[in-house]
């Protein structure tokens, strides 16, 4: 993987590409997994979104890629859009033809296929040609080397990271403009993490692609996003410049492991307080999956 320099400090003017406005979501019509969940993506940010398990990143994801109704959930509230249309009514299929393409938690690779035909995979379901499957497989190969070696090898013997690796390559054979990741980390040694990170502020600086990845690994998303926020309990609780947010005493006790314990039971408590003030009343509901 390629390593990055400084994360891209994008203008204020960019211009919001993926908006979620007021989502509230459910699975099973009475599990509550989000209720108040709102930000903001401009065009061309790598945007980390952070928090607990059970906070709400996967379900937000799976909002916005519309594969909540395969785990048996629904959007109960609010608005989600992409460059200006509305995605709700929109199938998977369709948000992919948009732009946009997610990377599931936990791999997900077809373990019988070869790594080339994953990859082959992803371009079918984004409709390419086969000049530019051609195209995509070599864009993939440049950015991941390993891959090209391992091309003939079925996906399932292949590592932890190279599996991340054919998931993440497959979602960049539909040629998205947003790339959502769900704890693309999981399971990887540190310095393969690290590494993924660097490809992604990478991906993100030389292709334009923007990033939006849930990760509970604040002090890496930190490190190499532009932008992040901060779920708790299905409600976004803080939100701000990465820079800014490695500096926040709540951030550095709950999610950095740094601090005494009182003050990180006093930041647990301003979390509390900011998921209340924002409408959650019923936690007892929470559902402790995404």
């Amino acid at each position: 993987m390629t390593r990055g320099d400084e994360p891209l400090r994008v203008p204020a003017s960019k211009r919001p590409l993926l908006v979620v406005a007021d989502v509230a979501a459910t699975y099973e019509s009475a599990i509550i997994a989000l209720s108040d969940v709102t930000m903001t993506v401009r065009e061309g940010e790598m945007v980390a979104l952070l928090g607990a398990n059970g906070s709400g990143k996967t379900t937000t994801l799976r909002a916005i890629s519309r594969l909540l109704s395969a785990e048996r959930g629904q959007v109960t509230r609010g608005s989600i859009a992409f460059d200006g249309a509305s995605t709700l009514r929109l199938g998977p299929a369709d948000v992919v033809a948009l732009g946009v393409a997610q990377v599931l938690e936990g791999r997900r690779c077809f373990p019988s296929l070869t790594v080339e035909e994953n990859l082959v995979v992803g371009a079918v379901g984004g409709g390419a040609r086969r000049r530019l499957v051609a195209d995509g497989l070599q864009r993939v190969y440049n950015y991941f080397p390993r891959l090209a070696e391992k091309r003939r090898v079925a996906a399932g013997l292949c590592s932890g990271g190279e599996q991340q690796m054919t998931a993440i390559g497959r979602a960049l054979m539909a040629n998205p403009r947003c790339l959502l990741l769900d704890e693309p980390t999981i399971g990887l040694a540190p310095l393969v993490a690290r590494e993924l990170f660097a490809f992604l502020r990478v991906l993100n600086r030389e292709e334009g692609v923007t990033v939006l990845v849930a990760e509970q690994n604040a002090t890496l998303a930190l490190r190499y996003a532009d932008r992040a926020y901060v779920l708790e309990h299905g409600t976004v609780v803080l939100e701000g410049p990465a820079a800014e947010l490695r500096l926040r005493d709540d951030i550095k006790h709950f999610y950095l492991g740094l601090g005494d314990s009182t003050a990180s039971n006093a930041s647990r408590s301003a979390f509390d307080r900011a998921a209340r003030q924002r409408g959650r009343t019923d936690s007892s509901r929470e559902y402790r999956a995404g």
